[in-house]
């Protein structure tokens, strides 16, 4: 079986995100849990590797950060159950959903899609690809977050409210799913805004880390 998948930056076609899928995020929010994955896009253009520099999009005054657990398919799926979705984990990423939140809130008072919020040029960085035999037990894997060396996000996966095989479910649903793609877990609570000059460090368990700088659009 070709492990194109394992290039994902350069062979996926998208990469769909979940949010508020973790049970002390929405808590912290005061709302309930969501009765289904509400899901998102991002553009592959999005991606960014470390040794690359997470660039504050024009106009924006808010800029948060997102710690996340992504998932890699390896081979064509659509419309498959839970109990199937393992076998279309080609295996995994550590990866930040970085939000332009002021773009986000207008977006969502005026009722108009907030794409521009999340899409923007190097709003996914992400680490290099994880075999799932050294994740194998990603239902209960910490992941973490710094700015500045101070601890902003650190949280289990087994928070999630949606798992990761009844994310893709889901998914496979109404996208057909192509080998590369990315799949995004949603984040823990503690997001928040990091500014110019700042660096953002995030790990998941003692598996992958990586750190990026924040700086201003030239």
């Amino acid at each position: 079986m070709s492990e194109n998948y394992r290039n994902f930056k350069e062979n996926g076609k998208k990469i769909i995100a979940v949010c508020r899928n973790y049970k002390g995020l929405v808590a912290a929010q005061g709302i309930q849990n969501p009765e289904k994955p509400i899901l998102f896009m991002k553009p592959t253009s999005a991606y960014i590797s470390e040794g690359q520099d997470i660039k504050i999009p024009l106009g924006c005054k808010l800029l948060y950060h997102e710690v996340e657990l992504g998932v890699v398919i390896s081979k064509r799926c659509s419309n498959i159950s839970p109990s199937d979705a393992s076998d279309y984990i080609g295996g995994f990423l550590l990866a930040l959903d970085m939000t332009a939140k002021d773009f986000h809130i207008e977006a969502k008072e005026k009722s108009r899609p907030w794409f521009l919020s999340k899409g923007f040029d190097t709003s996914c960085p992400a680490s290099g690809f994880i075999d799932k035999e050294k994740l194998s037990n990603y239902s209960d894997t910490r992941l973490w977050l710094k700015v500045d060396g101070v601890t902003k996000q650190n949280c289990s996966t087994s928070d999630m409210i949606f798992s990761v095989p009844e994310i893709i479910s889901y998914v496979s649903k109404y996208f057909t799913l192509e080998v590369g793609d990315v799949i995004l877990t949603g984040t823990p609570a503690g997001s928040g805004p990091v500014h110019a000059g700042q660096t953002i460090e995030c790990g998941l368990a003692d598996i992958a880390a990586m750190k990026f700088a924040v700086v201003e659009l030239n």
